[in-house]
C-alpha cells in the first residue's frame, strides 16, 4: 500500500529527534532517532546536526521541522532555549542549504498541537484547546475549534518573579531535584493562571514531562479537562511533519 512520507524533525534545548512519517495516519514508519543538541546551540551548530540527522534516515524529500522559538515565514524571532544568534536568522534557508531539501519550520509546540488535534487527544474537542509542552521550557500551542493560532508562547510569562518556564518546566523539576508533589503543586498553579485567562475546554500536556502524568494527576485542580498527549513525546515529529504537508504537495510513492 502507498503512504505519504515525510520526514519530521523536533529540535529542543537538549535534543534533537527525527523519523519519516506517514502523515495518513500520524504514525512514525523508521525508529526514533535523536541526537543530543549541540551546546551552544548557534545556527551552524544545529543546522549541521540537522543535516546530520537527514542523512541517517538517507532521506532526500521535504521535510518538516519544530523549532523553539516563535517563527514567522521560516524566520526565529525569538530565542529563549537556544542561542541567542538565532534571532533574525532565517532558519528555513539554514537548513535549506545544509540538508539539500526543502525545509518548513514552525514553532515546536504549535506543530505538537497539530498532531494531537488530528489524530490525538484533541481531535473533534470544541472550543478553546491549549497544549502545553513539558521539557527544557514550557511550550503552547492555542486552537479554537481545531484552527491554530500560532506562537502563543505561554511558557513566558511571569509567574513568582521569573518567566513561567523557570517556575514549573521539566528541566527546573530535575535542577531542583523537586519531588513529583512539589512539582505538581507548581504545574498545577501555572496551568490555573492559564485557565483563568483563557477558560480552554481542554488542556492536553505533551513533552517529556507528560510521562509522569499519572505521578501529579491527583495534583490538578482545574476545571478544564485535562490529559496526557495521547502521542506523547513523538507529536512533535508528527506534527512537524503534517505541518510540512500543508505547505508542498506530498508524492504518493
Amino acid at each position: 500500500m502507498s503512504t505519504n512520507k515525510i520526514l519530521g524533525i523536533d529540535i529542543g534545548g537538549t535534543g534533537i529527534k527525527g523519523a519519516i512519517v506517514d502523515i495518513s495516519t500520524g504514525e512514525l514508519i523508521t525508529e526514533r532517532k535523536r541526537i543530543p543538541t549541540p551546546q551552544p546551540a548557534t545556527p551552524d551548530a544545529i543546522a549541521a546536526t540537522v543535516a546530520e540527522l537527514t542523512r541517517s534516515f538517507d532521506w532526500n524529500g521535504p521535510i518538516g521541522c519544530g523549532f523553539p522559538a516563535v517563527v514567522k515565514n521560516g524566520m526565529v524571532y525569538t530565542a529563549s532555549n537556544i542561542d541567542k544568534s538565532w534571532i533574525g536568522t532565517n532558519a528555513k534557508m539554514k537548513f535549506q542549504e545544509a540538508t539539500n531539501c526543502e525545509v518548513f519550520v514552525a514553532n515546536d509546540a504549535d506543530v505538537a498541537g497539530l498532531a494531537e488535534i488530528e489524530h490525538g487527544i484533541g481531535k473533534d474537542v470544541k472550543g478553546t484547546v491549549i497544549l502545553i509542552t513539558i521539557g527544557t521550557g514550557l511550550g503552547s500551542a492555542f486552537f479554537y475549534d481545531g484552527l491554530l493560532i500560532p506562537n502563543s508562547e505561554l511558557g513566558h510569562f511571569e509567574m513568582e518573579g521569573m518567566i513561567a518556564e523557570k517556575y514549573a518546566s521539566g528541566s527546573t523539576r530535575k535542577k531542583e531535584g523537586l519531588s513529583d508533589e512539589e512539582w505538581g503543586f507548581r504545574l498545577n498553579k501555572y496551568l490555573q493562571r492559564i485557565e483563568r485567562l483563557f477558560s480552554p475546554n481542554m488542556l492536553i500536556l505533551g513533552g517529556g514531562g507528560s510521562k509522569r502524568f499519572e505521578k501529579i494527576e491527583d495534583m490538578l485542580d482545574l476545571q478544564a479537562d485535562v490529559g496526557p498527549a495521547r502521542l506523547r513525546n513523538h507529536a512533535g515529529i508528527i506534527g512537524a511533519a503534517m505541518y510540512a504537508a500543508t505547505k508542498v504537495p506530498v508524492k504518493t510513492v
